[in-house]
């Protein structure tokens, strides 16, 4: 199993990012997918999520409104749209998998200045 992030960057209070991971290794369109984010010196935190076909998904109340999960399934690839950004938002990004045990992606930092 590998997961690969991309697109964390900086970004204007107010802007927009796209996080994409890329998933091999497994059959992708039966797992559930989800975003994590995490600070120094807290744990890490559900994001959200997104079930195996795309059709469920859950939000943590901090970025309800503002942030959308969607995947591709033909693409083996989940994604986080992040608008409205604010600066609470600053963290690293995880993309997440259970399959018999946890899976990490390894992370892309998002920074948001006010």
């Amino acid at each position: 199993v590998q997961l690969v992030e991309s697109g964390g960057g900086s970004v204007q209070a107010g802007g927009s990012l796209r996080l994409s991971c890329a998933a091999s290794g497994f059959t992708f369109r039966h797992y559930a997918m989800s975003w994590y984010r995490q600070v120094p010196g807290k744990e890490r935190a559900l994001v959200a999520r997104v079930g195996s076909t795309g059709t469920s998904t859950t939000y943590a109340d901090s970025v309800k409104g503002r942030f959308t999960i969607s995947r591709d399934n033909a693409k083996n690839t989940v994604y986080l749209q992040m608008n409205s950004l604010k600066p609470e938002d600053t963290s690293v990004y995880y993309c997440y998998l259970w399959l018999n045990r946890d899976y990490w992606g390894q992370g892309t930092q998002v920074t948001v200045s006010s």
